[in-house]
């Protein structure tokens, strides 16, 4: 059987606020609107998050912020279904999360490690998911999820429960040099699977540039060669990643196979609170990809007359109180007994049911 070639797909930068099919779109200014104040509250909360870190005492382990990546995640996150579809998120998707449906409660009870969280105190931080819901826990092992989330929707088609179901999943730069990243991605082209994979090119894997990553022009040069349909996106600018993810989702939906998105940006820090990321130098920190996304996003946003200055203040005092009141619950909330918690290592009925008690 003779195989096509899959297409892979440039958007230009800033393209989008010319294109008069994209500036009238009312289907587009809903799905902006909507990115832009999750954009807004993720941001908030990982200023909120950051701080708590850096003053000590409630969050162990590694605080992960998606600064200078909010527009790319929540693009792919308005495409995502609560309850239908299957996410697997990474480190730097908080604002997909909370586009996807992740109430800011869950994010801040796991951090805190509170009982009443998803993961009951028992996993911490990045680590949550409802997994019986289709929403997948992030594995620090990079690429694993492309696996569990190809896994998911290949269970529900030999169930007959696929339907019009997408799957979409996350990775770095870095990641995609992994051996779990290339199994996933093959076998969920080789079955045609609706899968989605964000590609964050955000130009360093922790502290290793992309010219020691890979060889080839493009990242998305990759897609091609699994047989996934690649398109390239400027990840700073929110117009083009929503209208990019929208087809990207589409074809996927409608049995084009996995779509694999490469957002063009850069982390706006570390590769976690304790990285001062002083290896990125000041050169790649002022090019166009270390813009702002969120700055850029309210620019286009009082362009073309889709909210005011008044707007966007009142969206970032209501993302203030909300993670406010967040953190005030809970902070009061307890940690796990560890004399009456079970410690197994696999889930039990009593601990699938506590997720929701």
């Amino acid at each position: 059987m003779q195989q096509t070639e899959s297409p892979i797909l440039t958007v230009p930068a800033t393209s989008t606020l010319s294109s008069p099919e994209v500036a009238t779109s009312a289907d587009l200014r809903e799905d902006f609107l909507k990115a832009l104040r999750c954009m807004i509250l993720s941001r908030t909360l990982e200023e909120k998050l950051g701080s708590l870190y850096r003053a000590g005492g409630r969050i162990v382990g590694g605080v992960y912020l998606g600064r200078g990546q909010e527009a790319f995640s929540a693009s792919a996150g308005i495409n995502i279904r609560l309850g239908k579809d299957i996410y697997g998120p990474l480190i730097r998707d908080q604002a997909g999360r909370i586009a996807y449906g992740e109430p800011i409660l869950d994010c801040v009870r796991t951090h805190l490690g509170a009982v009443t969280g998803p993961m009951r105190g028992r996993d911490g931080n990045i680590h949550r998911g409802r997994p019986q819901e289709g929403y997948m826990a992030m594995i620090s092992h990079l690429g694993s999820l492309v696996s569990v989330v190809a896994g998911a929707l290949f269970a529900r088609r030999l169930r007959g429960t696929l339907g019009d179901c997408a799957g979409a999943t996350s990775i770095g730069d870095g990641g995609t040099s992994t051996g779990a990243f290339h199994e996933g991605l093959n076998m969920a082209a080789v079955e045609k699977l609706p899968l989605v994979i964000s590609v964050a090119n955000n130009q360093f894997a922790y502290s290793t540039p992309t010219t020691r990553q890979y060889a080839c022009e493009d990242l998305v040069d990759r897609a091609r060669g699994y047989g996934a349909e690649g398109y390239s996106v400027d990840g700073t600018d929110l117009l083009a990643c929503i209208a990019t993810f929208k087809k990207a989702f589409a074809r996927a939906r409608a049995g084009h196979g996995p779509q694999m998105v490469v957002g063009r940006l850069l982390r706006l820090g570390g590769h976690g609170e304790h990285d001062d990321a002083s290896y990125i130098p000041d050169t790649i920190k002022h090019q166009h990809e270390g813009r702002d996304c969120i700055e850029v996003a309210k620019k286009q946003a009082l362009k073309l007359g889709w909210a005011s200055e008044t707007d966007l203040q009142t969206w970032e005092e209501e993302a203030r109180r909300e993670v406010d009141a967040a953190q005030a619950i809970a902070s009061k909330e307890p940690a796990p007994d560890p004399y009456r918690e079970t410690w197994r290592a696999l889930s039990t009925h009593e601990l699938i049911e506590g997720q929701h008690g």
